[in-house]
């Protein structure tokens, strides 16, 4: 019996099977209105996301490097984002 290859084991490394968190974790787990991402996402600003169908899906991984980005140790250094 062959086994079904319609979904491909991703290589190794891949980031294909993290887990996905919707708009409302993932603002929940910024201390953010669900809102605000939606209103980054069209401004082009925030956090990379991915969209799934309809759906709209942040990683966790995308989600702490751009808090990382955003990471700064005075004020001096800071560039607006």
């Amino acid at each position: 019996m062959t086994r079904n290859r319609r979904f491909a084991r991703p290589s190794p490394g891949a980031r294909a099977t993290e887990a996905l968190l919707s708009t409302k974790e993932a603002a929940r787990l910024l201390g953010l209105h669900f809102n605000t991402l939606a209103k980054w996402r069209i401004r082009g600003i925030g956090p990379r996301f991915v969209k799934v169908g309809a759906a709209i899906r942040y990683r966790r991984s995308d989600i702490e490097a751009w808090l990382q980005s955003r990471t700064h140790a005075h004020t001096s250094e800071y560039e607006s984002h």
